[in-house]
């Protein structure tokens, strides 16, 4: 007989609650779930192929190791045996910078990949730490480092409540949304005009994000920071900046003006080919509107000023007394997150604490360049990374120049892969281990939570038990840090947890200002529940977050400003949404309400979620003020005839859902899309072949011509070029597309945050016969 199983679904950013319809051990449908508090039944096409993605022929079922050059089946004991013996006798040799830790986008969605990969770096001690960041979102987290103290402090647009919203770079209609995390994107937008909001959208192209807007602007790609300087300009040359009570608690707003001063909408709208009416009349309606809120994704951070203009965006919520407002933009508080803190000054946020070893690349929250990873492995001396960790990463497919990258990587000592699929990447390790399919693994979103439009918490357990011969994720991560660390076979994998769990609970319990001071932390930890070690460490970080039970001592107040009282809506109560008693959070009662508990909206937070050494919003921190020298250069530039930018597609997530059938079909599709003013001048025809070239050299692509991107750009999607040999992706491999990373050499970086400029550089296209 079928069932039905819960099931949060791990493919976007949404987190969507979905239901299962399962029979014996295999998930034949799945639908939105209705009772889920944050999703309320929504679903996407991903979604909906939870269960194809969850049966793919070409997963991973068993770990492979190399021998003789070749990877062949092996066992899991075989499999940690060559890893054991491998890398730390190259530590030995070689030091701790020889092992490079690469971690690709799905790692977030995952709770061993929150769980796991920072023992795994200090089990290491290596500094060679890339991640997907440096593709996408790195220029935020620096921003708000700078501004707040703590670059995970990303305000967030008040979706359900705000009057005005200003998206650049940004598709969520498509991508479901970014740093931003809400089930049903499109119908909340579609709410917020319904209710007599604003919706204004700046992309080069018209997106069906655009298409929804009251105002569509199309400026040149790359533009953005210096159209979020002309109209923070617009805001204080005209006396209509209201930072009401910010204006207490930020440092540089006099100093705002004056640093702002060259970037008048005359002197901005040549180079974003927009008029200043157009920019000025932006920034007035902005500022008119009862509560607006300003929101830049990776279209605004993929770029050459990618830091500038996520900074800028703050910088107008702040201006237009937004920031931490409701109906503006304000910082989620996640139930596993830390519990809050008393305001007051912190240790700030310092960029390039070190450098990487080959182009000395400043470090950005302890990572470096995914782009400099193959000079690092390339380049011969001491340091040079000799053995590579890719954890759920395809950088062959995802950096730029991933010819370089996969020259490189077939020249390692050693590599091992934790990934489903052998892809791009993967194909080179030494020893690949294979997690399980998602219905198999438990669930709780400990990332996106934080980013979340509404306070909630949800968990889901394994939805179908584990199969025979496969390890859990988290016991595979687990596993691996014995393994890297040469305790393998010396200590159980369950002793990984336990050793954070009781390391938290030593620090709680000898912290004078913790509700657990003085009490015994072995005592406590017996009082955790849960099955697992991963579910014991969820359980710890319920009950000492935000809302938790504080074993015993009562439910943490809710933060809000000054983190030790609320104000607002819900203050002083002390509980969540749908609890009762004032019990607080647990495990316990998490799995007692398989839907989720929500938490309530957003709150204001400020000041208590500052971090910086003032204690205050810095508006003006040196390393922004020592980058704006070169936005201002760029005023004189002469822009290019032609550039590339990405797109996204709701059926797709970057390079790892193309081997699903249900998702490859319909407009995802790997085209190269031209205006047809463009394609006629340059005599490209529809469906005909076109040879793009850029720094990192040439492809050919089918053109598809439309009216939907503006005149001087053209878009190509990422995550394509499955076509090299040795990978199983049969899929995939059947249309493998083109890899528009290909086209760049790396050079191109946004220098503050070491992110690479993907949207926005120029190329070249001739027609092909």
């Amino acid at each position: 007989m079928p069932r039905t199983a819960l099931r949060i679904c791990p493919l976007c950013e949404a987190t969507c609650g979905l239901t299962l319809t399962i029979e014996g051990t295999a998930v034949t449908g799945a639908r939105g779930d209705r009772e889920d508090v944050f999703s309320r039944g929504f679903i996407c096409p991903k979604g909906a192929a939870f269960g194809a993605l969850d049966a793919d022929p070409d997963r991973l079922r068993t770990p492979l190791v190399r021998r003789d050059g070749r990877l062949r089946e092996a066992t899991w004991e075989e499999a940690y045996e060559a890893i054991a013996a491998a890398v730390p006798a190259l530590v030995r040799e070689h030091g701790a910078q020889s092992v490079g830790v690469v971690l690709g986008n799905p790692n977030v969605h995952t709770m061993a990949g929150n769980l796991y990969p920072s023992l795994l770096l200090k089990a290491l001690g290596t500094r060679n730490f890339f991640t997907a960041s440096t593709l996408d979102q790195m220029p935020k987290h620096v921003s708000s480092g700078l501004l707040f103290g703590d670059p995970f402090a990303i305000p967030v647009p008040d979706l359900d409540r705000t009057d005005f919203l200003l998206l650049l770079g940004a598709n969520p209609v498509e991508s479901n949304g970014s740093l931003c995390t809400a089930p049903d994107f499109p119908g909340r937008l579609k709410a917020l005009r319904a209710r007599g909001g604003t919706l204004v959208v700046v992309d080069p192209r018209r997106t069906r994000t655009a298409k929804l807007a009251d105002l569509h602007l199309a400026p040149r790609p790359g533009s953005d920071a210096l159209l979020l300087a002309a109209l923070a300009h617009t805001l204080l040359a005209e006396g209509l900046a209201a930072p009401g009570t910010l204006e207490e608690q930020a440092e540089g707003l006099g100093e705002l003006a004056d640093a702002l001063a060259r970037f008048t909408p005359e002197a901005v709208a040549p180079a974003c080919d927009l008029t200043a009416a157009e920019i000025r009349d932006l920034a007035r309606a902005l500022t008119a509107a009862p509560t607006a809120a300003v929101y830049g994704r990776i279209g605004s951070c993929t770029v050459e000023y990618g830091t500038l203009a996520s900074w800028l965006v703050d910088v107008l919520n702040v201006l237009t007394g937004n920031l931490d407002r409701p109906g503006g933009v304000l910082f989620p508080l996640p139930a596993a997150g830390p519990r809050p803190r008393p305001a007051g000054p912190g240790k700030g946020f310092t960029l390039g604490r070190w450098l990487s070893r080959v182009s000395g690349h400043p470090e950005a929250k302890s990572e470096l360049p995914i782009a400099a990873l193959a000079e690092e492995i390339e380049t011969v001396g001491e340091g040079r990374i000799r053995a590579l960790i890719a954890i759920a990463a395809n950088p062959v497919l995802s950096a730029p120049d991933g010819r370089r990258l996969d020259a490189a990587l077939s020249g390692l000592d050693f590599m091992i892969s934790v990934d489903p699929y052998l892809n791009e990447t993967s194909r080179h390790a030494h020893v690949v281990l294979p997690p399980p399919p998602p219905s198999q693994s438990a669930h709780h979103d400990f990332a996106f939570n934080g980013f979340a439009v509404r306070n909630q918490v949800r968990y889901s357990r394994p939805a179908v038990p584990l199969e025979a011969g496969r390890l859990d994720e988290c016991e595979i991560h687990a596993r691996l840090v014995l393994a890297v660390s040469g305790r393998y076979g010396s200590a159980d994998p369950s002793a990984v947890d336990e050793m954070v769990i009781h390391g938290v609970l030593a620090k709680e319990t000898a912290d004078p200002s913790s509700p657990l001071h003085g009490r015994d932390p072995a005592r406590l930890a017996g009082l955790l529940t849960g099955e697992n070690g991963p579910e014991r460490r969820l359980d710890l970080m319920l009950r000492l977050g935000p809302y938790g039970d504080r074993f015993g001592a009562g439910p943490a107040p809710q933060a809000g400003p000054g983190e030790g009282e609320c104000e607002g809506e819900g203050a002083g109560t002390g509980t969540y949404a749908g609890g009762s008693g004032g019990e607080g959070l647990s495990l316990e009662r998490l799995l007692a309400h398989p839907h989720g508990i929500d938490l309530g909206p957003l709150r204001p937070r400020l000041p208590g979620v500052l971090r910086t050494r003032s204690g205050r919003i810095e508006l003006l921190p040196d390393p922004i003020t020592a980058e704006l020298p070169r936005l201002r250069a760029a005023l004189a530039d002469r822009p290019a005839a032609l550039v590339l930018v990405g797109r996204r597609h709701l059926r797709s997530n970057n390079s790892w859902l193309h081997n699903v059938p249900a998702l490859t079909g319909g407009s995802n599709r790997c085209t190269l899309q031209v205006n047809p003013e463009d394609a006629g001048r340059l005599g490209l025809t529809e469906g005909g072949l076109a040879r793009i070239t850029a720094d990192g050299g040439s492809l050919e692509v089918p053109v598809e011509v439309t009216d939907t991107v503006r005149t001087g750009v053209v878009s190509l999607p990422h995550g394509w070029g499955h076509d090299r040999d040795g990978a199983r992706l049969s899929v995939a491999s059947a249309a493998p597309g083109v890899n528009v990373n290909q086209l760049l050499d790396g050079s191109r970086l946004d220098p503050l945050s070491g992110t690479a400029v993907l949207n926005g550089f120029p190329v070249e296209l001739t027609p092909l016969p």
